[in-house]
């Protein structure tokens, strides 16, 4: 029995296995704590005593503001219109006889375009006319013998009546047959031809188009809040996608005398010389009217303006400090009164003068003061006249 009492006595000495447990955990955790707090205290020290590194300058494109000559111009969109134009067709029905004339070719006022069979109405006509040969000549004998009281005027009126009837036959004739042919009803250029020789057509099918190309008629709309500043004889500078290397002039020949009071618009009808024929009836086209002399504006491309509810702003680049003290580029922001756009170009009425190096790509990432590096290597596109470019 007492060789198991020592044995029992070391065993109450020792702690339970538990609190172990919970000793060596919380000694994990401190030196974990003390860990931490050294990775994180230490750089925050270093910064309370150094303090923050001061930001990159932020990279920009300029461009400077200058002065342009702007003409006083108004922009148009309209469509070209032929001075004479129609899609001819017959006003009778029959068989297409003969064709005249070729697709696409040029014809003069009157000539014979086709001609539909009219056999029968041509032998109609015959008769009418051998009948009306008749009461002509009773006619001219009953005349004779009522100037000399042989026959009564009763029996001479219904004679003159009876030649006046089949007068009116024949000329009614005679028009059915002059339907049957289809004549050019002005010189112009012919289109497609639609029909073929022997074809049946019903009045209204379309034959072909003819169309008067030169000069050519460019109509548009103009609202009424710049009516004055148009008259007659302007000139006009009309541009269609089809040539968009081309400008073609013509001027100003009519004006509308009312106003469409649904749209407010006036329409405006311009004469545009056209020998060489490029330009074709129902094609789209732009114009710019030019309405006074050249007018100076500073000029910036669009994207250089910030637009805002409460007014538009742009980044002017000059020389100044940044938060180190050190000498920098600085954008500083301004307040600018715009006015027209041209193309890819803004006027500036106010808040910049000439030579202001001005932000024209990189704005959205500024601040006011914010210190910048200018790069143009890459600067937006600043053309009055954009054209459409492949890439």
């Amino acid at each position: 029995m007492n060789r198991y009492e020592p044995q029992s006595s070391l065993t109450e000495a020792r702690p339970p296995r538990k609190r172990r447990v919970w000793l060596w955990s919380l000694l994990v955790g401190l030196l974990a704590i003390l860990g931490f707090g050294a990775i994180f205290a230490f750089p925050i020290a270093a910064f309370m005593v150094k303090g923050f590194p001061p930001p990159q300058p932020i990279v920009v494109a300029t461009a400077p503001a200058a002065y342009e000559d702007w003409m006083p111009l108004i922009e148009v969109v309209g469509s070209l219109k032929p001075v004479r134009g129609a899609d001819l067709s017959v006003e009778v029905p029959g068989i297409v006889d003969e064709v005249d004339f070729d697709s696409g070719g040029d014809v003069e006022a009157g000539s014979r375009l086709i001609k539909l069979r009219d056999t029968d109405d041509v032998a109609k006509l015959n008769t009418l006319e051998a009948s009306r040969d008749l009461a002509q000549t009773n006619y001219n004998r009953d005349e004779a013998q009522l100037a000399r009281q042989l026959i009564a005027k009763a029996q001479f009126d219904v004679t003159a009546a009876n030649l006046k009837s089949l007068q009116a036959q024949v000329a009614e004739q005679q028009a059915v047959i002059a339907k049957k042919t289809l004549r050019a009803p002005f010189a112009g250029h012919l289109g497609i031809r639609a029909v073929n020789a022997g074809q049946y057509v019903s009045p209204g099918t379309p034959i072909v188009t003819l169309q008067a190309l030169d000069p050519i008629y460019l109509d548009f709309f103009l609202p009424q809040q710049i009516l004055e500043q148009v008259r007659v004889g302007q000139n006009v500078s009309v541009k269609v996608d089809t040539y968009p290397d081309a400008t073609f002039t013509g001027r100003i020949t009519t004006i509308d005398p009312k106003v469409d009071a649904a749209t407010r618009n006036v329409a405006v009808r311009a004469t545009l010389p056209n020998r060489d024929r490029k330009l074709l009836p129902g094609m789209f086209a732009t114009a710019d009217i030019t309405t006074g002399k050249p007018q100076r504006f500073i000029t910036l491309p669009q994207t250089a303006i910030t637009f805002n509810p409460y007014g538009n702003m742009v980044y002017v680049v000059a020389e100044g400090t940044d938060a180190r003290g050190q000498p920098a580029l600085i954008a500083k922001q301004t307040v600018v009164t715009t006015g027209q756009k041209r193309g890819d170009q803004i006027a500036v009425m106010s808040g910049l003068k000439e030579g202001d190096q001005v932000v024209s790509v990189g704005q959205t990432k500024l601040q006011n003061g914010s210190a910048v590096t200018v790069n143009n290597a890459i600067q937006p596109s600043n053309e009055p006249n954009p054209q459409p470019r492949e890439r």
